[in-house]
């Protein structure tokens, strides 16, 4: 889709330097340019356009390490192997994998597939990922808490009483 945006907008530049005559035309603007600087990303991808998370022309490689340095952290410590969130998350962890390692030099193929934004965010999205699991074995979050609450319960099994003592003509 980049791509056709950027060839239309290279046709309208190269209509208006015919319209407006020689020196229009001498000027050269890169950012109509139609070569591509990154794989698979049309013109060249400069920006993703999300202010702090800069474009990586090695995002689909940083995708196997971040989400493979996950699995091992979680392979390498003690929690359990059923629980929810492990599980979850490996899940998620080898799908990208297998997603990234199957379209190394496309990262729009990538994004798509995952359809979690763009290769940037997805490695962002593993980093962010490493601190919550560090969070959860430091934690023990998949620990259950036995506490014991007092709470009393007022069980009224006469459906002919409401709680306000009304009965059916409320």
């Amino acid at each position: 889709m980049f791509s056709r945006i950027a060839s239309t907008t290279a046709k309208r530049v190269a209509s208006l330097q015919t319209a407006r005559g020689s020196q229009f035309a001498r000027t050269s603007c890169a950012a109509f340019s139609t070569a591509e600087v990154v794989p698979g990303v049309g013109a060249g991808k400069t920006s993703t356009g999300i202010v702090g998370l800069p474009a990586d022309p090695d995002a689909v490689s940083n995708i196997i390490s971040a989400y493979q340095a996950l699995l091992d952290r979680m392979a390498a410590s003690d929690l359990p192997e059923n629980a929810q969130y492990r599980v979850d998350l490996e899940n998620i962890s080898n799908y990208r994998i297998k997603i990234a390692t199957e379209n190394p030099d496309d990262p729009e193929m990538v994004e798509e597939l995952c359809q979690c934004g763009q290769v940037e965010e997805l490695v962002q999205q593993a980093e962010l990922e490493m601190s919550v699991l560090e969070m959860y074995l430091k934690e023990r979050l998949w620990e259950e808490i036995d506490y014991e609450v007092d709470v009393e319960v007022e069980h009224n099994p006469d459906p002919s009483k409401d709680g306000e003592g009304l009965g059916d003509e409320a």
